[in-house]
Parts: structure tokens; C-alpha cells; sequence
């Protein structure tokens, strides 16, 4: 893949979330927050929409992001909120846990499955399950604003774990629609791993016939190579890529359904110090895009 110049700089705007902290147990991953950790502080939009404070913090956040949309054309600025959300654990996760990361790095990725367990465009396993309709239960009950477009990546546990997160909606009727868009851009590290191969177009398109497959996208996966593993820089020159997509749309709210990998690239994008995020956990992100 041949990587575009850069159309936007892009940045974290922090201060707002709980999550913009990075923990000081670096092991430790994040997992979803109540309201997904809104800071509950001023914005300078308050005085003329909330001066008796009277509204949820959600209400008066989800107006200072307009505002800064509005205000921010004069100088090519955009920002955007996304919800980045992990997919649930997968049975490449399992055997990595029973193993070791050294062996998994050095045997068992390269291999599909161990005679018990398979690995190849790694399914979720129960639990992966039980972590992506958790994510549901928090969406029905949270304050935060239903997003306005869904991304996806195309491996299938990506793919399952946004459906049990937003199928049936758990927004009010007046929402947007859930109207998933699968793109290439947003997979996780690739190369040399089974579990990150995906399938093929054919069969996303046939299990999950609401996702919008993006155009040009193959039947079999020339992205996935058996050597030469994607470094972390190769991927947040991906991760550029998609975010320059991003902000060619006019949608403030976005959630993005992808990998542990794909999270750090967008930190590192971001430069936004890594927030580890755990299997179907949630962590919100404001980012500032400028035109380049």
C-alpha cells in the first residue's frame, strides 16, 4: 500500500475525559467508565446554554464540540469525538494467555489452529460475547451521545462485536441509524499472524448484511502476508490514512470498532501518551484535525 501525503495534522484535545490520564500501572487496560469518564467541568459555551447549570454534562460537552466545529473553519480546523471501542476477547487472545506472548509470537500466530481451537480471522469466544452485549447494556444506559457513523474493521471479531453492541439499537428512536461501514484501514497489525488474515468479501457480506463493505475491497486478503510483520510506524501511517477519510465527513460523533493494535496506532497519531484498552472495553477521544 502506497501511503498518501498527509491531508490533515491531527491531535488529541485532552481534559475531558478521565481516560486522557494514563494510568500509573502501565499493564493496567482501560475499560469502560461510566459515561464513559466525562470530566464534569466549565466549558466556555456555559454562560449562554447552561448559566444555571442545569443540564447533564453530556448536553453541555455535545454543545462546546459545535462550537468548536464552528468556530474552527476559520482556520481549518474540525474535531470529532470517537468512541473507540475493542472487540471482545477472541480464541487468538486464549491461546496467546495459555502460552505465552514469546511462543505465540514465535510459533503459534503463524499456525491457524492447535487441534482444539482455531485462530484464523479469530472468532469471539463466549466471554468475547458476553464483553461485546455488556458494551450494549452500557450504550442504553449512558448520557453520551449516540454516534452519527459506525466504522468497523473487516476481521470478524470486529465485525460480531459491533453487531452485539448496537444490534437492536440500544439509542432512542430519533438517533441515527446503525449503518455500519467496514473499511480495510481500521484491521489490526498485519502480517505473519492467522488470527489477523480476514475472509473474504464474500462471506462479511453474506453474515452480516447491514455492514456497508467499502468499495474495492477484494474477495481474498492481498493485504495479509506470510512474512515481514507491519511495524507500529507502517500502521499509524495507516491509521493517518483513515483518520484523513474521517475528517473529509461532516460527522461530529463516531464510533470506531476495532484492535488493541489500531487503538495504540491512534494514540501514537494522536500523540497521546498509549491507554491499553481492555477486550470490549470503551474510551472516548476528542481529536483536532487541521488541514495540512
Amino acid at each position: 500500500m502506497a501511503a498518501e501525503p498527509p491531508k490533515f495534522k491531527f491531535t488529541a484535545v485532552t481534559g475531558f475525559f478521565e481516560q486522557d490520564h494514563v494510568p500509573a500501572n502501565p499493564s493496567s487496560e482501560a475499560t469502560t467508565l461510566p459515561d464513559l469518564g466525562l470530566i464534569n467541568r466549565t466549558y466556555e459555551t456555559d454562560a449562554d446554554f447552561d448559566p444555571r447549570r442545569e443540564k447533564h454534562q453530556w448536553e453541555r460537552f455535545t454543545h462546546y464540540l459545535a462550537h468548536l466545529n464552528r468556530t474552527g473553519r476559520a482556520e481549518g480546523a474540525s474535531y470529532k469525538l470517537l468512541y473507540m471501542a475493542r472487540h471482545g476477547e477472541g480464541y487468538h487472545n486464549v491461546k496467546e494467555a495459555e502460552v505465552g506472548t514469546e511462543a505465540w509470537e514465535s510459533h503459534w500466530a503463524k499456525l491457524t489452529t492447535d487441534g482444539r481451537i482455531t485462530w484464523s480471522d479469530a472468532r469471539l469466544t463466549p466471554l468475547g460475547t458476553t464483553q461485546a452485549l455488556a458494551a450494549h447494556t452500557f450504550w442504553r444506559t449512558t448520557h453520551a451521545p449516540p454516534p452519527a457513523l459506525y466504522l468497523v474493521s473487516p476481521l470478524a471479531r470486529c465485525l460480531e462485536t459491533c453487531r452485539l453492541t448496537f444490534v437492536p439499537s440500544p439509542f432512542p428512536p430519533a438517533a441515527p441509524p446503525f449503518r455500519p461501514k467496514v473499511r480495510e484501514l481500521l484491521r489490526e497489525r498485519m502480517h505473519v499472524h492467522t488470527c489477523d488474515r480476514r475472509s473474504g468479501r464474500k462471506w462479511i457480506e453474506g453474515a452480516y448484511p447491514g455492514f456497508e463493505v467499502e468499495e474495492g475491497m477484494a474477495e481474498g486478503d492481498p493485504w495479509w502476508r506470510e512474512t515481514g510483520r507491519e511495524t507500529l510506524g507502517e500502521h499509524v501511517v495507516r491509521v493517518e490514512g483513515f483518520l484523513g477519510g474521517l475528517f473529509d465527513g461532516g460527522e461530529e460523533v463516531v464510533s470506531v470498532t476495532a484492535h488493541s493494535g489500531t487503538v495504540l496506532a491512534v494514540w501514537e497519531a494522536l500523540g497521546h501518551e498509549e491507554v491499553k484498552l481492555a477486550p470490549g472495553g470503551v474510551v472516548p477521544v476528542l481529536v483536532r484535525g487541521v488541514r495540512a
